[in-house]
């Protein structure tokens, strides 16, 4: 195998590695849903889902890793880590202020 295979074998299989964790989560096997609000959520509806997927994320063995993840990408949408959207816009906000 010549060495510019190699590098690109190596690069694609630490990307498989990047997202081992998510194997573990306890959000597998749920609903996305659960996660993700549908359009025009709002309010107090909006309030219990993600509270109830929050529940999920605290018994979570992957958590720290999942919410980094989530910090990390800039994910705009759903509970991650257990953070919300607006929790993760005010990290990032507090991350780039420091």
């Amino acid at each position: 195998m010549d060495r510019k295979m190699t590098t690109v074998l190596r690069a694609a299989l630490g990307c498989v590695d990047d997202w081992q964790w998510q194997q573990h989560g306890a959000c597998g096997g749920l609903e996305e849903s659960r996660f993700f609000h549908p359009e025009n959520e709002r309010g107090s509806e909006r309030e219990r889902r993600e509270s109830a997927a929050k529940q999920v994320c605290r018994a979570c063995p992957v958590l720290a890793r999942c919410r980094e993840h989530a910090l990390l990408v800039g994910e705009p949408y759903g509970v991650w880590g257990g953070l919300g959207e607006g929790e993760r816009r005010a990290i990032l906000g507090e991350r780039r202020r420091s």
